[in-house]
């Protein structure tokens, strides 16, 4: 089952709000991010925008351009990622930004019943991750699915976020153009500055340490 091509037209647009509101390169981090809620705190997890205060955070499953088609989150849902990861979202960040770019969050932390409504939507472990009784990657916080915008607009990586294609793999090369295939090669570059592992299934999701770890459910709020 592949999903509904997304309107472009509303893609852009949501890029365009999501660059108006991120916070300028300049800011002092976090000076002006809300914290995060005493049960995210206590996992350990913090807001993206305290580690990359540049982030343009385009988060997909708060809105109904997504596989599933409905909000999985709440409208006002947060990039939060577990602390580990902010060192190398940080170095990740400073390599895009000397090149001109930005990091946009797609995905970060995602509950557990979220990732059970995905997998119920697409059965299948060869594109949504079969959830288990514990959690992992993006139920950890470990885990975000990113890519680069540069002058307001996203840079060229051959497919759209959640592509249940072979041409979402990371290395994929057929129907891929060479300046798809080098953009896809400069996320990983500067995501394994930061010490963040490429995912080879999909050219947007990077790990961080731990990520594979089997850890207890986490259920905390993403707003």
């Amino acid at each position: 089952m592949r999903p509904r091509r997304t309107d472009i037209t509303l893609l852009t647009a949501a890029l365009s709000a999501a660059l108006a509101v991120a916070a300028p390169v300049a800011a002092a981090p976090g000076s002006d991010v809300p914290p995060v809620s005493p049960q995210a705190a206590g996992v350990g997890f913090v807001d993206v925008r305290t580690v990359v205060p540049d982030a343009v955070i385009d988060m997909r499953y708060a809105t109904p351009h997504n596989f599933v088609g409905v909000p999985l989150y709440p409208a006002d849902a947060r990039c939060l990622v577990h602390e580990s990861m902010a060192p190398g979202l940080a170095k990740a960040a400073e390599t895009l930004r000397a090149q001109g770019g930005v990091l946009v969050f797609w995905d970060c932390y995602r509950p557990h019943d979220v990732q059970v409504r995905m997998f119920d939507a697409v059965p299948n472990p060869a594109w949504v991750a079969k959830p288990g009784p514990f959690s992992r990657s993006h139920e950890a916080g470990r885990s975000v699915d990113v890519t680069i915008a540069e002058q307001g607009q996203l840079v060229d990586m051959g497919t759209d976020f959640d592509d249940f294609s072979a041409r979402a793999q990371a290395y994929a090369t057929d129907g891929v153009s060479a300046a798809a295939q080098a953009n896809r090669a400069r996320l990983r570059a500067a995501m394994s500055d930061g010490g963040l592992a490429p995912y080879s299934g999909e050219w947007w999701h990077f790990d961080g340490p731990g990520a594979g770890v089997q850890r207890p459910i986490i259920d905390v709020p993403v707003d």
